[in-house]
């Protein structure tokens, strides 16, 4: 199938191009015809991708970087109000799109599933590009994370159905018009944007309600604020509800999820009969994750069973318990975990995963508002591993506050017996790690920030 390209988006420019959601976007853009352009604050591999696809990358931000002749400028939450770019598209009266309306509008006559929840939907809308194009049907996806190669988070297919990562974090995915939404779990996070569970809640319900007439919401039956999502749609909403999950009461019944070393076998009960398949990562969570792709796709019709045998075919996503390498008997794995439920679910895959080795982590807290309301549960999440490091606070988007600071972390840490050190100078930590680790171990690079980056100068350090 062929889409056209709305007029307003067929020379747009990115601010900030290289971020994971961004990116997706301007690559489908460029693929579709467009004549992309944009800027980033740092060269990337990310960046170079987008140029073999044609799009203009510029680094830095700077007026001149807007051309005259732009159609629209596209941005994300994250681009503040004093951006120079966006300041120049005010004088010359170009259009500002938020990053959502533009993939909205790329999900135009296409069929749909949008991947929603607080954990898992990377891993989730992963799971279905990768099946559904083993089955030859080419769906279009923008994910959060790349696949296996900068650039590879996001596709324009010939297929008719269009995968897309719906993120929460800012009420955006309210945008969307999905024919199949699936709600992973909800939690409180976000805390800049949502101050209750009931808000996260008010915000899901919105999600819900934008599902078209027929559509299907598939959603946990054993994550509590998934339940009470069921429970307020289910009394005031028009839509057709599959949960899935291990409690008696789902649709969809996980009746076990055997370990397999890094592999899991699941077997689930759909449409009253066992279906056993292989998901080929780790951990009771990803295989839940893979249940309720299972589930999406064969709402829209694709065929359980073939689908289940192309779920086995998913090796994971960049920063999802990615394997970066080994040195000196040593393995190096970068999780993008940075919400406590997040991490003890990594840390207890690992641990189901790796047996008797060690667990070493190093930790970077992402944001500080996720730090000020969340900074206990962290340390506690920590106190699975063996030895962790923690650095300071990856800021993103906010302004430091005063009195939040990784310490909140470490001591919740230590108060749960947990060995954890602090380390403000990430440049120094290839060194700590080395004079921790022994053959057998397992190193985690674990958060949201650019804590990853530090999994190749582990490696090379340990190999000297």
């Amino acid at each position: 199938m062929t889409l056209g390209l709305p007029t307003a988006m067929d020379r747009p420019h990115f601010i900030g191009i290289g971020g994971a959601g961004m990116s997706g976007i301007a690559k489908i853009l460029a693929q579709r015809g467009a004549k992309v352009a944009g800027s980033d604050s740092r060269e990337s591999a990310t960046a170079e991708a987008l140029r073999t696809f044609g799009a203009t990358v510029h680094i830095g931000h700077a007026a001149g970087h807007l051309a005259d002749d732009a159609s629209c400028v596209v941005v994300s939450s994250a681009i503040r109000a004093d951006n120079p770019e966006l300041a120049r598209a005010a004088e010359l009266g170009i259009p500002v799109v938020h990053r959502s309306d533009a993939l909205a509008a790329l999900m135009t006559g296409t069929r749909p599933i949008a991947v929603a929840g607080t954990h898992g939907k990377t891993t989730t809308t992963s799971m279905l590009a990768v099946s559904l194009s083993a089955l030859g049907l080419d769906p279009s996806y923008a994910i959060g994370g790349d696949l296996d190669a900068p650039g590879s988070n996001a596709h324009h297919g010939t297929g008719e159905i269009f995968v897309a990562e719906a993120d929460e974090s800012d009420r955006s995915f309210h945008t969307y018009a999905p024919e199949v939404a699936i709600v992973l779990n909800t939690e409180l996070d976000h805390h800049a944007n949502y101050a209750s569970m009931d808000e996260i809640h008010e915000s899901f319900e919105t999600f819900v309600g934008k599902v078209v007439p027929g559509g299907t919401l598939v959603v946990s039956a054993d994550q509590d604020g998934a339940v009470e999502l069921t429970r307020r749609v289910r009394a005031a909403q028009d839509v057709k509800v599959v949960t899935y999950g291990e409690s008696e009461t789902a649709d969809v019944r996980v009746l076990q999820v055997v370990p397999r070393g890094l592999t899991s076998e699941v077997t689930v009960v759909l449409d009253g009969s066992p279906l056993t398949f292989t998901v080929s990562v780790p951990g009771r969570h990803y295989a839940h994750n893979a249940v309720a792709a299972l589930v999406a796709g064969s709402a829209l019709g694709v065929p359980a069973a073939e689908l289940a045998a192309a779920l086995g075919k998913y090796t994971g996503v960049k920063r999802r318990l990615q394997l970066k390498g080994e040195a000196a008997g040593v393995q190096v794995i970068d999780s993008y975990a940075h919400h406590p439920t997040e991490m003890t679910a990594d840390l207890e895959a690992i641990r189901g995963a790796a047996g008797d080795a060690r667990i070493l982590v190093v930790f970077q807290p992402h944001l500080f508002s996720r730090t000020q309301e969340l900074g206990t549960e962290m340390g506690r999440a920590l106190a699975l591993a063996d030895s962790s490091v923690v650095l300071d606070i990856y800021p993103a988007r906010e302004d430091p506050v005063p009195g939040i600071t990784s310490e909140i972390i470490i001591d919740a840490a230590r108060q749960a017996g947990a060995d954890t050190a602090p380390e403000h100078d990430k440049g120094a930590v290839p060194d700590v790690i080395a004079g921790m680790a022994k053959p057998g171990d397992l190193v985690l690079t674990m958060g949201a920030g650019d804590v990853t980056d530090l999994g190749p100068a582990i490696l090379a350090r340990l190999a000297n």
